[in-house]
């Protein structure tokens, strides 16, 4: 039986986890990063979309960017499209970006494996799915919203939304990433969004009501090839859940060894949008850099992190919480003014910011 020693483990090679790993390593830490998938960012789970600020993080993104963003177009039931201009974001390539993040990771000194997963994780070792035993002093789960890192410190993401998207051929060029509001599509929303000469379409809905998803993904798709606007094909079935609970407690330990969770699997994705790549490598990075610190002798590491956390992301995700269970309460009880309760809950409209 292999048995290795490493100050740090990261679980997940997503955004978040390439993101701890590349900065862990920077720090000096011996890091071994791992992935149950086979390789980076497949299979692609999510719409692709990133805010242009995300540059900021992770700099030269070209070889990943399929196209820009410019605006945001929200159509509410049967109403005209509202449409918000100065929205400026990308449509990533998520293989090509997944993969860009791994190299630097392994760049900055850290060791990326796919196709193995951590089986048991106790204090101070992770017993791994290809026999391995990692000797390990702190370990981030950057393992998505059903985290196997989270469960064994006791933080679970509750409350999730289910997913289901394709990829069709866009008839017309758009800058413009579409949004359906629906009293059809419980618990989330209908996107399509482009990428060239191809579009994501897709709709997230609660998970009560998943059986239902392929239903209204394909009555969304007949709508739009039927206003000529996409094709009929459609390929790249995917689909996966989104963590819209807010924050889980994003430290944890197991005996002696600092646990840390970052992206998804510290619930950081936004519970209205479900947008959360940038919140993945913005909370990787400060993950891994915590990880060293604590590696260092560093008591305050883990409360620094989580105290930062809360700091970047708390009120976003807080407000939009609180639209969600506000929506969900209009949308249960049926009451009439279902179009402006569906505005109050999307962050186009000035209802969603007020107080």
């Amino acid at each position: 039986m292999k048995v290795a020693d490493v100050d740090v483990l990261v679980v997940g090679l997503g955004p978040a986890g390439s993101s701890a790993a590349a900065a862990a390593a920077r720090a000096g830490c011996r890091v071994l990063a791992i992935d149950r998938r086979r390789q980076p960012g497949r299979p692609v789970q999510c719409a692709e979309f990133v805010p242009a600020l995300i540059g900021i993080e992770v700099g030269d993104l070209a070889r990943s960017v399929q196209q820009s963003i410019a605006s945001m177009a929200t159509f509410v039931e049967d109403d005209a499209p509202d449409f918000r201009g100065n929205f400026p974001g990308r449509m990533l390539d998520r293989v090509a970006f997944d993969a860009a993040l791994v190299e630097r990771a392994e760049g900055a000194g850290a060791a990326c494996a796919f196709g193995v997963a951590a089986r048991r994780l106790a204090e101070g070792r992770a017993t791994l799915s290809d026999g391995g035993i990692i000797r390990v002093r702190a370990i981030v789960g950057a393992d998505g919203p059903r985290s196997i890192v989270g469960r064994a410190i006791g933080q679970r993401n509750s409350a999730l939304v289910e997913t289901r998207q394709v990829t069709v051929p866009l008839n017309r060029a758009s800058e413009s990433t579409d949004i359906f509001l629906s009293r059809d599509i419980p618990g989330g929303y209908g996107w399509l969004f482009p990428k060239g000469r191809l579009a994501n379409l897709g709709a997230g809905v609660d998970p009560e009501h998943k059986a239902r998803l392929r239903a209204i993904v394909d009555r969304l798709h007949r709508s739009l090839a039927a206003e000529g606007r996409v094709g009929t094909d459609a390929r790249a079935l995917t689909g996966g859940a989104i963590p819209v609970g807010g924050i889980v407690g994003p430290t944890g330990a197991l005996g002696s060894t600092l646990v840390l969770l970052a992206g998804d699997a510290a619930g950081l994705a936004h519970p209205v949008t479900g947008a959360g790549i940038a919140a993945a490598v913005h909370s990787g990075r400060l993950a891994g850099e915590a990880a060293a610190r604590a590696c260092a002798g560093d008591a305050a590491a883990a409360r620094d992190y989580e105290a930062e956390l809360r700091d970047v992301f708390g009120a976003a995700l807080t407000r939009a919480v609180r639209r969600r269970r506000e929506l969900a309460s209009a949308m249960r009880a049926g009451v009439p003014g279902a179009k402006a309760a569906l505005r109050r809950g999307w962050i186009a409209y000035p209802e969603y910011w007020a107080a």
